[in-house]
C-alpha cells in the first residue's frame, strides 16, 4: 500500500519544465521522501537512477575528482549498470547531505547545457543547508514534505469518504452518516499519526500495540539523531528541549519557555539547540504577533514564540498518552487533547499554504491559536478539540482588527455563519478552498 502525497502536483510542475534546475527535497526522517521520490519517478520517467550517500559512500569521490556533469554520469552510470539518459531519467541523490561536494556540484549540473532531472533528498539537509557556506545559491529549487494530511491518510483508509471530501463544494451541513463515518478514521489518524509507517499499520491491520510500537521506534531514532549528528556541547540540550514539549503544550499558554526545559535555563544557552531541532524538521516553531498587518513576517515578536512537534501522533506517543483515550476520552484528557488538534491543524496548514501561520495575543487579554495570511488577507484561526466552541479570544481579535472572515475548527459541523466558517477538524485539508467560497459568496 502507498500513500499518494499532495506534493505531486509541485513535482508534476517541477518535472515538466524544459530545464528544471536541480530539486532539493527537505522533511524530517521517516516522512516518505524516498517513497515518493521513487514511486514519482517509476511512473513519470522511462528509468530512475537512485543513488543514497549513506549507504554508498564510496560514489562521494566522484564529485570530490570532478565538477563536470557529464563525468560524473559516466561514472555513476556504471555503478547502476544502465546509461543515464538525461532526456528520461530522474537522478535520485538520496541523504545528500552527507557529501558537500554533491551538493555544491548541484549548481554546474544547473549550469549544464543538458536538462538534467536531478532531485536531491536529505532528512537533516535543513541541519546542512543552515550551516555549510558553499551552498549553490539560486541554482536549485526547494520542496518540503511534511507528515500524511488526513486525506492523504483517507483515501487509503476509506476511499469513499475521501472522494466525498474532495467533493464538497458548498459551506453547508454534512449529513450525519457521513461526519460520523469521517469522525471514526479521524479518532483513528489521531493515533497513528501522519508518519507514514504508522498510518500503514493502521490502515492495514489496525493493530494499536503495533502502532504504538512504531512511534516509539521513531521517536528513539530521532533521539539517535541527536548523539550522531549534533555538537557534542548541545546533545544534552537537544534532548532537554525535546523531552519538555509535551509539557509545554499542555499549559494553557502554551508560549515556550526556556525555563521549563531545564530549571535556570536561559535563551541565550538553548537557541542553537533549539534551531538544530527547527532546521531537522522535528519540531515547528509558531512566532507571536501583537500587531496585525502583511506581511506578517514584518509583525513576528521574535521573542515569543510556541514550538510544535512535526507530527500528533509522535506528540502524543511522547506524552506517553495511550491510543484508548483518542478512543474513550476522559476530563483528564480535555486540555492536551486541545494541543494535539493544534499540533494536527498546524501540521495541515504548513501542507497546504506557502506563509507559515502566527499565533495572536493582545495584552494579556487574549490568546488566538493562529493567523494565516491568505491572498491579501489575514485569517484569525481558533482551534477547538470538541464540540465545545465557548471562547473569547476570536471575539476580542475581532473587535480589534475587523477581519473580513474567520475561522474555527471544532467537531462542529460545517457552516458559515456573519462571517465565521466553521471547520470540522477532519475537514481541514479543504481549508483553502473554503476560504475561496466565502471571499465569492
Amino acid at each position: 500500500m502507498f500513500f499518494e502525497r499532495n506534493i505531486v502536483e509541485k513535482l508534476n510542475a517541477w518535472s515538466s519544465r524544459p530545464k528544471p534546475k536541480p530539486l532539493l527535497l527537505k522533511g524530517a526522517r521517516q516522512v516518505g521522501k524516498t517513497s515518493i521520490l521513487k514511486w514519482y519517478g517509476d511512473r513519470a520517467y522511462e528509468k530512475v537512477a537512485y543513488f543514497n550517500f549513506d549507504r554508498q559512500p564510496d560514489i562521494k569521490q566522484f564529485f570530490e575528482l570532478t565538477k563536470d556533469p557529464k563525468r560524473i554520469i559516466e561514472n555513476l552510470s556504471l555503478v547502476i549498470g544502465f546509461s543515464i539518459d538525461v532526456r528520461n531519467t530522474l537522478i535520485i541523490f538520496d541523504e545528500i547531505q552527507e557529501c558537500k561536494e554533491a551538493l555544491n556540484a548541484l549548481k554546474y549540473f544547473e549550469e549544464s547545457s543538458d536538462p538534467f532531472h536531478v532531485i536531491g533528498a536529505g532528512s537533516l539537509l535543513g541541519v546542512t543547508l543552515g550551516n555549510t557556506s558553499s551552498f549553490p545559491v539560486g541554482k536549485v529549487e526547494f520542496l518540503e514534505i511534511f507528515p500524511l494530511t488526513f486525506l492523504e491518510f483517507l483515501v487509503q483508509k476509506d476511499k469513499e469518504m475521501a472522494f466525498y471530501i474532495q467533493g464538497i463544494e458548498a459551506l453547508e451541513p454534512i449529513p450525519d452518516y457521513f461526519f460520523n463515518r469521517i469522525t471514526d478514521s479521524f479518532r483513528q489518524f489521531m493515533i497513528c499519526g501522519g508518519m507514514p509507517e504508522s498510518a500503514r499499520e493502521m490502515v492495514e491491520t489496525g493493530d494499536l500495540s503495533r502502532v504504538e510500537e512504531i512511534l516509539a521506534n521513531i521517536n528513539y531514532a530521532y533521539q539517535l539523531d541527536f548523539s550522531k549528528h549534533v555538537p557534542t556541547k548541545d546533545i544534552q540540550k537537544i534532548s532537554y528541549i525535546w523531552d519538555s514539549i509535551p509539557s509545554q503544550l499542555a499549559k494553557e499558554n502554551k508560549k515556550f519557555l526556556f525555563q521549563v526545559v531545564k530549571k535556570g535555563a536561559r535563551a541565550r544557552e538553548y537557541e542553537d539547540a533549539l534551531t538544530w531541532l527547527i532546521q531537522a524538521g522535528l519540531v515547528y516553531k509558531v512566532s507571536r504577533i501583537t500587531k496585525t498587518g502583511i506581511p506578517l513576517s514584518a509583525y513576528r515578536d521574535l521573542s515569543a514564540f510556541k514550538i510544535y512537534f512535526l507530527d500528533l501522533g509522535l506528540l502524543r506517543k511522547k506524552a506517553d498518552l495511550g491510543a484508548t483515550m483518542i478512543l474513550n476520552p476522559t476530563d483528564l484528557f480535555t486540555e492536551f487533547k486541545g494541543a494535539l488538534a493544534e499540533n494536527f491543524i498546524l501540521q495541515t496548514l504548513l501542507n497546504h499554504f506557502e506563509v507559515d501561520p502566527v499565533y495572536w495575543t493582545s495584552n494579556g487579554k487574549a490568546e488566538l491559536d493562529f493567523v494565516l495570511q491568505f491572498e491579501n488577507s489575514l485569517i484569525p484561526i481558533e482551534v477547538k478539540s470538541a464540540e465545545n466552541i465557548r471562547s473569547k479570544s476570536l471575539s476580542v481579535y475581532s473587535q480589534e482588527n475587523s477581519p473580513i472572515l474567520k475561522v474555527r475548527y471544532s467537531m462542529r459541523n460545517l457552516k458559515l455563519q456573519d462571517g465565521l466558517i466553521n471547520i470540522p477538524l477532519f475537514l481541514a485539508d479543504r481549508t483553502g478552498d473554503f476560504l475561496k467560497m466565502s471571499l465569492k459568496a
